[in-house]
């Protein structure tokens, strides 16, 4: 009896010890930023990563692979920091090679206070870039996690590409799903308008599953979407809009309207980095992340994500996108 009267006590300790650690805030910093081939210098025989060794095209050495974790944190460290002092809550990230790049990153000193810790899982992507979510244990607590499968099958070109990651967990005191995407690209031109449709009918799907065991559930979509706001995979396969009212509410169109963008290809902005949240979160904003050390200005005074390669060059940059940042209210 007086073991059994130990453990019990000693679980409770326990339990209130962990409940302690996490705090409230008045704004939680939801975000997404793809990185641009984080790769580890190793050669993965079951990937195509030989690019990124240093007997590779790029030429990355140990060196350039050190200098992109510094740069990398430098940027982690100020994202959503303006509205909360511990910056974001949660981090999706796009153009992850593995759970060493992951460990390597949030062990920097920028950012090793902060204990961020992570949720992923290896794809089936021919390049071994995967997504992950970095999230602040502080704020958010994971209860499970799986990845979902996108199928591509009979969509002609490659067929493999990441999963969707599936978290749930709780953040402050509400239980939120978590989906964060990285969809197929563009470069293989209108064949790829099915793939993409494909990837969101899979975060369609989930969504539709959530919600039929909790209709009231909490819902956040994230991601490298590679579609703009307006785009019918995004519009038409997801539901997601920009009416406050709507299921699932986007706030990026306006953003995109205005003339600012995540990504630049031939001069053009694309906003294909977006956070999309069900219209029972408490939005309180969302901005672009384009901090002054992240860009660069050509001649015609544009600033520019400042990539990290160019060509087959070492750029000491950060990345060919900009991150984003959405502010959920705590009520």
């Amino acid at each position: 009896m007086q073991h059994k009267l130990f453990f019990t006590c000693f679980f409770l300790i326990l339990l209130t010890a962990c409940n302690a650690q996490r705090r409230e805030a008045n704004v939680y910093p939801v975000a997404f930023y793809n990185l641009e081939n984080l790769f580890d210098t190793d050669n993965d025989p079951n990937t195509d990563d030989d690019d990124f060794t240093p007997g590779g095209s790029m030429h990355y050495t140990n060196t350039i692979y050190r200098q992109r974790l510094h740069n990398m944190a430098m940027v982690l460290q100020v994202i959503g920091d303006d509205k909360n002092k511990d910056g974001f809550a949660l981090l999706g990230v796009a153009e992850v090679e593995n759970d060493k790049v992951l460990n390597d990153l949030l062990s920097q000193p920028e950012i090793s206070n902060r204990r961020y810790k992570y949720v992923w899982y290896n794809s089936a992507d021919p390049r071994g870039i995967d997504v992950a979510l970095i999230y602040n244990p502080a704020y958010f607590t994971v209860i499970n996690s799986k990845p979902l499968p996108v199928r591509l099958n009979g969509l002609g070109g490659k067929e493999d590409t990441r999963h969707v990651l599936y978290v749930q967990g709780v953040l402050g005191k509400d239980t939120v799903h978590v989906l964060v995407n990285h969809w197929p690209s563009r470069r293989e031109g209108e064949e790829s308008v099915a793939k993409r449709a494909a990837a969101a009918m899979v975060d369609a799907d989930m969504i539709r599953n959530i919600k039929a065991k909790n209709a009231t559930a909490k819902i956040i979509v994230m991601g490298d979407l590679n579609d703009n706001p307006a785009d019918a995979s995004i519009t038409d396969v997801l539901g997601a809009v920009n009416t406050k009212s709507s299921a699932l509410y986007n706030p990026w169109v306006e953003v995109l309207q205005s003339g600012r963008g995540t990504e630049v290809f031939q001069r053009h902005w694309n906003l294909f980095d977006q956070i999309i949240i069900s219209n029972n979160l408490h939005y309180a904003g969302c901005a672009i992340e384009d901090r002054d050390f992240m860009t660069f200005s050509n001649r015609n005074a544009d600033r520019y994500p400042r990539r990290a390669f160019r060509g087959f060059f070492w750029n000491n940059g950060y990345s060919d996108h900009f991150p984003v940042v959405l502010y959920l209210n705590k009520k």
